[in-house]
């Protein structure tokens, strides 16, 4: 009796120690496979991921950064105080101021499309009014054409508002993305990509979104007082210039006297 039961645990010790082994090799086995399995996963890449978050708020965006991008090249090249005061311009007429042809003054500024040239004609057209005047016109011209400078800038105003508007948009629907698949989860598992996949679209969207204001702020500042710079030189030059202008026409005698400014356009 004593002999059939050590038997029997010897047996039973066995098949236990054969199951664990089993079940020792299978797990491993598991393992392996699943290490593999994800090896052979292919895996998302940066751009991919990037295009996939954005999503359409993040095309919002990029259309808005492009546009942006376009207008700073541009005022780059409009907002320059060699455009705005084209220094062969200002030759040509000193040239010409010296050999008292204010005619000759007169049909140059007028055929050029610059700031100081259409301020210039403006006095020159107003002189025979009087040189208050003149100066008068010359200020008015000069604050008009300062609003459409700043009009062409103040769309950088605007992205700079509208850009941290539109990423919080993404990042309200980046979270709600988020908590809506722990709300539909219901008690379940919860699914940890896509919580991850929200998230990281409300942080993106928001990066995107800050990223579009901070420059659209600062060369709105940049554009502005340079604007301004433009705006105080080109008048004190023009306002210099009309002062000579006038000086020279009252100082030449005779009927020839009469300043170009005269003639009717």
């Amino acid at each position: 009796m004593h002999f059939a039961r050590r038997m029997a645990q010897s047996r039973f010790g066995k098949v236990l120690m054969i199951l664990a082994m089993v079940a020792l090799v299978t797990s491993c086995a598991s393992l392996a496979f699943a290490q593999e399995a994800e090896k052979a996963a292919p895996q998302q890449s940066w751009f991919a991921w990037f295009i996939e978050c954005s999503g359409l708020i993040g095309l919002i965006i990029l259309i808005c950064s492009i546009y942006f991008i376009a207008t700073v090249a541009r005022m780059f090249v409009e907002l320059r105080m060699q455009t705005a005061m084209p220094p062969e311009i200002i030759a040509q007429c000193e040239a010409m101021l010296e050999q008292r042809d204010f005619k000759g003054i007169f049909n140059v500024v007028k055929e050029d499309d610059s700031f100081f040239s259409r301020v210039l004609v403006t006095g020159i057209t107003e002189l025979p009014n009087g040189l208050s005047e003149a100066r008068e016109a010359m200020e008015r011209l000069g604050e008009m054409l300062q609003t459409d400078m700043e009009r062409k800038i103040s769309i950088m105003a605007v992205l700079g508002t509208v850009g941290p508007m539109i990423g919080l948009l993404g990042t309200l629907s980046g979270m709600i993305s988020s908590f809506g698949a722990t709300a539909r989860s219901a008690g379940q598992q919860i699914k940890s990509d896509q919580v991850a996949k929200g998230i990281s679209e409300a942080l993106l969207l928001t990066f995107e979104g800050v990223g579009l204001s901070l420059p659209a702020i600062f060369f709105f500042s940049f554009f502005r007082n340079r604007i301004l710079q433009i705006v105080v030189t080109t008048m004190t030059r023009a306002d210099e210039f009309l002062r000579h202008f006038a000086q020279a026409a009252r100082a030449k005698p005779g009927p020839a006297a009469a300043p170009a400014a005269r003639a009717k356009v």
